[in-house]
Parts: C-alpha cells; sequence; structure tokens
C-alpha cells in the first residue's frame, strides 16, 4: 500500500508494518542542531523519541513488536509507548511520510 492510500484513509495499527516512504530520509540540521526528517519540499523537526520511532521503522518489524523493544529498552509500560508509537506514525501517514509494507 503506498503512501497515497494511507492518505486515504488507511489506519494503523499494532500489526501495521512501516517504513519511510520513498524520498524520505532522516537528517542532521546543524543550523538547528536537530533531526529533521526531510522530503520533497518540506521538512519535520524531531526530538529524541520522534528519532527512535523513526529509526524503529525498518518496514520488517509490526509496531507492537517495536513497541515491545522500546518497552523492555526504556524500561517502560508498553501500553503507554504504544499510545506514543502509534499516535506519531499515524500523524506521519496523515503527511505522507510512511509507506504501509504489510
Amino acid at each position: 500500500m503506498s503512501a497515497n492510500a494511507m492518505n486515504s484513509g488507511a489506519r494503523i495499527s499494532g500489526a501495521s508494518v512501516v517504513k519511510l516512504a520513498r524520498g524520505v530520509r532522516l537528517h542532521e540540521d546543524p543550523v538547528r542542531g536537530q533531526m529533521v526528517l526531510l522530503a520533497p519540499e518540506r521538512a519535520m523537526a524531531l526530538d529524541d523519541i520522534a528519532v527512535a520511532i523513526v529509526e524503529a521503522l525498518d518496514g520488517k518489524r509490526n509496531l507492537d513488536r517495536i513497541v515491545a523493544d522500546f518497552a523492555a529498552k526504556f524500561d517502560a509500560p508498553a501500553a503507554e509507548i504504544a499510545g506514543d508509537v502509534r499516535a506519531f506514525v499515524q500523524e506521519l501517514a496523515i503527511r505522507r511520510l510512511l509507506e504501509i509494507v504489510a
């Protein structure tokens, strides 16, 4: 499913496997001193948590697996992490920065 299909109403769930859309990449912006997500003709500034989520979107692991990995790594409640990860990923999908792999 393409990024365009996601914009037309596809829902993100724990079973979703996603990756950055073609032409979208992480980039360190030395002027701002932070990481940004670059896409054709747009940029999105990211905090450290957002960078960790974007880096985890490898197109292989589903969101439930990414959440479980984060919960173990950061010793935090999976339910809390799941809400944050899904909300952020949904926002990326709305902005057409992701592709659904599965």
